[in-house]
């Protein structure tokens, strides 16, 4: 995979342009979705995160807010498209089983 460099230390962009927080394979929008999906501070997110550092953490949010539009913009497509596979993707054959014992 070629990645280039960015102006950000940790930040690098894979071939299709994502930025990807460098030395990982963690997409800087895996690690806001989970600041807005809980909350987490920076410290916490290297609690879950300890693979990554600190500053690595520093660098991929100030990406993200100086990239906000775009990848806000991008986690809603993301979001988009698994809504849509949800629906045309019905009932798993589990929940079904579940359902009809009760159990859901």
């Amino acid at each position: 995979m070629a990645l280039t460099t960015t102006e950000y230390k940790y930040i690098q962009l894979d071939e299709r342009n994502i930025p990807i927080i460098a030395g990982t394979t963690m997409k800087v929008v895996e690690l806001i979705t989970s600041v807005k999906a809980y909350g987490w501070t920076p410290e916490e997110l290297h609690a879950n995160y300890p693979h990554v550092s600190l500053s690595k953490i520093y660098s991929a949010l100030a990406y993200y807010w100086d990239h906000k539009e775009e990848l806000d913009a991008d986690m809603e497509r993301r979001y988009q498209m698994v809504e849509k596979l949800r629906a045309t993707a019905g009932e798993s054959l589990i929940a079904k089983k579940l359902r009809a014992k009760g159990l859901l």
